[in-house]
């Protein structure tokens, strides 16, 4: 079953997120091809050339495992996410640790 993910793509000078479907490809296909040639010519969005270049390279090392290839996305789209958690966490945590201090230097 296709795996859904949302990449910020360029449109214009802007980037705008923009839901992705990743499949098993065709031995020799690029697993965005079809769907960055229509955002292209159809909607003029494009995708950025290192989310292109990462899924070259996740067919690749799915192809030398001999890993399913849309299990490997959503490991990887997960452990993406998870990061971007803990660093928006920690964000947070040391927003919290400065207001803290700061009351703690007015007294």
């Amino acid at each position: 079953m296709p795996k859904k993910f949302t990449a910020k793509c360029n449109f214009g000078d802007q980037e705008i997120p923009v839901d992705l479907y990743v499949g098993d490809p065709a031995i020799g296909s690029h697993p965005l091809a079809f769907q960055a040639k229509w955002l292209s010519t159809t909607k003029r969005v494009l995708v950025p050339p290192q989310i292109m270049k990462s899924f070259a390279k996740l067919v690749d090392i799915s192809e030398r495992n001999r890993v399913p290839f849309e299990d490997l996305c959503e490991y990887v789209i997960a452990e993406l996410r998870s990061a971007s958690a803990i660093a928006e966490d920690a964000k947070k945590a040391t927003a919290i640790s400065n207001k803290k201090d700061n009351k703690n230097n007015e007294k």
